[in-house]
């Protein structure tokens, strides 16, 4: 997982004061030498432990984590907690891939006591509403905290998970604790559509784009004040614990801290960066690499020409990015032990990067070469809820261009830039 956090690829060499020739000619000085970078950031856990957990002293803790919740010895921090005299650690609540993270994408671990520390855990993976509620007001929790890396799109549950439990801890008088980590692929861009309530589910539960660029912190402020109330009636008792030493402009190879993998494809920070973009081929009947070593790197299907498809991507003048052709077999999920033929995507400078561009510009080339863009389902409601609109896939079916698309959402996000500022903790 540490073979290269430096954005550079293919074979070439990095020299901080020199260019480094890849795939797909020069990275710009700075792209290279930014990622040599390293600082030491104080997770909101660390800040909570150097505080000797007083936020939580006399109180009945649950815990939403999984196995990035770590402190800085990479012990979890429910085996850390635990072992402090001080916290009465009583319930664990696992997200998507369970609270161990032995569990594959779209299941989670069943109800068990873990056997480091004999707590209950508890299943809450795409549980909501008066389920989530019974099994929250059974752990007899009176406060809850919730420690999980997030990647910084929309679509990654981790983030539906908060909120599900932060609603849900506002209906039962239950204080709720969270503990801030890095958004891993910088807080600085902002992209995408704006849900549209209509096109809420598990994975977009309210009005943030694809690329939100904030912390979890940051969210859990504007879920708090902007949404909660509504479906909750009142808002949580919040208390975020926030970073020391994180800047907006901070990829996590810049952070000190060690890469754990969110989820088993989510392996490497290069992953997490093309994932806004390259999600959305979850809504196709494509493969996005899963099962191979470069999910959501690879996208491909059995009988696309490789060769077309990478030359067209090559003349688009993207930023930041350059495209290989590739053949690939996935060991599982879509085209499970079939030869796909398709494209890698490579990121050779990730401060110019634009992932939603990059997708919808992927899309759109799939579509001119091969008439079309092959939906997943008769009614394509998986695209439409990974966009959280149906207007980019009618858009991209009448023929319109990636500027086209990209400029028709402009307002909303406008709007929503404007809403963000107010709860912006990190410069």
């Amino acid at each position: 997982m540490k073979l290269s956090r430096r954005d550079v690829m293919g074979g070439g060499i990095a020299l901080c004061g020199g260019v480094f020739m890849g795939i797909h000619g020069a990275i710009a000085k700075s792209d290279v030498c930014s990622s040599m970078v390293s600082h030491n950031v104080v997770t909101g856990f660390e800040g909570l432990r150097a505080g000797h957990y007083e936020v939580l002293r006399g109180r009945k803790v649950g815990l939403v984590a999984n196995p990035t919740s770590v402190g800085r010895n990479l012990h979890h921090i429910a085996d850390i907690m635990h072992a402090d005299g001080g916290v009465d650690l009583q319930a664990i609540f696992g997200p998507e891939h369970g609270f161990r993270g032995s569990a594959p994408a779209g299941s989670s671990e069943e109800k068990a006591r873990d056997p480091n520390t004999g707590v209950m855990v508890y299943d809450i993976y795409d549980v909501s509403g008066p389920r989530l509620d019974a099994i929250i007001r059974s752990s007899g929790i009176d406060t809850m905290v919730f420690d999980i890396q997030d990647v910084g799109a929309r679509f990654y549950t981790y983030i539906s998970t908060l909120y599900d439990t932060m609603a849900a801890c506002a209906r039962l008088g239950i204080d709720y604790v969270v503990l801030d980590r890095p958004n891993p692929i910088s807080g600085v861009r902002v992209g995408g559509p704006v849900l549209d309530p209509r096109f809420a589910s598990f994975i977009g539960r309210q009005a943030i784009p694809i690329q939100h660029g904030m912390t979890v912190c940051e969210l859990a402020s504007l879920f708090n004040a902007c949404f909660i109330p509504t479906i909750s009636g009142r808002s949580v008792r919040l208390r975020n614990i926030t970073m020391t030493g994180w800047t907006r402009d901070m990829f996590f190879d810049q952070t000190g801290l060690p890469w754990i993998p969110p989820s088993p494809n989510m392996p490497t920070l290069q992953t997490a960066i093309a994932y806004p973009g390259t999600c959305m081929f979850e809504g196709t009947n494509l493969s996005v690499g899963r099962g191979t070593a470069m999910p959501f790197l690879y996208l491909g299907g059995p009988k696309l020409d490789a060769t077309a498809w990478r030359d067209r991507m090559e003349q688009s003048g993207l930023a930041g990015v350059a495209f290989r052709e590739v053949a690939f077999s996935p060991a599982a999920f879509v085209d499970r032990g079939v030869m796909d033929h398709g494209v890698q995507v490579i990121i050779t400078g990730r401060e110019r990067f634009d992932a939603v561009r990059t997708g919808l510009t992927l899309l759109s080339t799939l579509r001119d070469l091969t008439g079309g863009v092959p939906w997943r389902g008769k009614d394509a409601r998986t695209f439409d809820l990974i966009m959280g609109t149906d207007a980019v896939r009618h858009q991209l079916d009448q023929g319109m261009m990636p500027d086209a698309i990209i400029q028709s959402w402009q307002p909303g996000l406008v709007q929503f830039m404007e809403i963000r500022k107010k709860y912006i903790l990190y410069s």
